[in-house]
C-alpha cells in the first residue's frame, strides 16, 4: 500500500477554489481512516491550520464534524485527539448495524434492478482485483450502499455511512491481520445471489450474520490484539 501523509491529503483539499470545513473534515477523516493519525494520538491544530494554509476557525468545525462521527474527541484540557475505540463501542456499533442495514436492505430488494445488481457484482470483481489496501474498505462501503441506495431512504442510508466511517480504520486491519477479506467476498456474493432471487428473508439473514460475524472478531481484536 503506497503511504501518505497529512501534507499530501492538504494539497488534495488545496487544490480546490477554497479550502472549507467540509474539505478539510473529508481530508482529516481520510487521514485517521488510513492511520496517519493513530487512535489516541493529539492533533496539533496549529499544525494542522499551517498544512492547509487556513486560520484555527475552520479547523476547528472540521474537528467537530469529526468530532459527530465518533472520529475526534475535543475537550478543553487536551484538545483534539484521535478517538480509541473501545470493544464495548464495537459491539454497539455491530449491534446498531444489524439494525439499521437489516432494515435498509429489506426496503430496498423489491426495488432493485439489474443495473443496480451488476454494479454490485462489478464492485466484488474490483474488489478481488484490488492491491491497494487502502481501497478495500471503501469498495465494502460501495457494495453495501449500491443495495441499500434502492430503498431510496437517504437518511437511513447516512446513518449508516457514518457507523461504516467510524470502524472504517478496522475494517482495514481485519482485511490485513485477520486475512478477512476472502470470507467477506464470500459472503458478499452470497447475499448478492439472495438479493438477484429477490429472497428477502435469506438476503436479510445472510447479512446478519455477515455483520455479527465481522462485529464478533473486531471485539476479539480489539480486546486482545492490540
Amino acid at each position: 500500500m503506497e503511504s501518505v501523509d497529512l501534507g499530501d491529503l492538504a494539497a488534495g483539499v488545496l487544490r480546490h477554489q477554497r479550502s472549507t470545513p467540509d474539505l478539510i473534515a473529508d481530508a482529516l477523516r481520510e487521514a485517521i481512516v488510513q492511520g496517519v493519525f493513530q487512535e489516541g494520538q493529539s492533533l496539533r491544530q496549529d499544525e494542522i491550520a499551517a498544512q492547509f494554509g487556513v486560520s484555527r476557525i475552520p479547523l476547528r468545525e472540521a474537528l467537530r464534524q469529526l468530532e459527530a462521527e465518533g472520529l475526534v474527541l475535543l475537550s478543553p484540557n487536551r484538545g483534539a485527539t484521535v478517538a480509541i475505540m473501545s470493544p464495548a463501542e464495537a459491539q454497539e456499533i455491530c449491534e446498531i448495524r444489524v439494525a439499521l442495514e437489516s432494515l435498509a436492505l429489506q426496503l430496498a430488494i423489491p426495488k432493485l434492478t439489474e443495473a443496480d445488481l451488476q454494479k454490485a457484482a462489478d464492485i466484488l470483481e474490483k474488489t478481488d482485483r484490488e492491491t491497494d489496501v487502502g481501497r478495500w474498505a471503501k469498495l465494502n462501503w460501495e457494495f453495501h450502499a449500491v443495495l441499500y441506495g434502492a430503498g431510496d431512504r437517504p437518511r437511513l442510508l447516512s446513518l449508516i455511512k457514518t457507523l461504516h466511517v467510524n470502524i472504517d480504520r478496522y475494517i482495514r486491519l481485519q482485511m490485513v491481520k485477520m486475512n478477512y477479506l476472502d470470507k467477506s467476498q464470500q459472503e458478499h456474493q452470497q447475499i448478492l445471489d439472495a438479493c438477484r432471487q429477490g429472497d428477502s428473508k435469506t438476503a436479510v439473514r445472510l447479512l446478519k450474520r455477515h455483520i455479527e460475524t465481522a462485529g464478533e472478531q473486531l471485539v476479539t481484536y480489539l480486546r486482545n490484539g492490540r
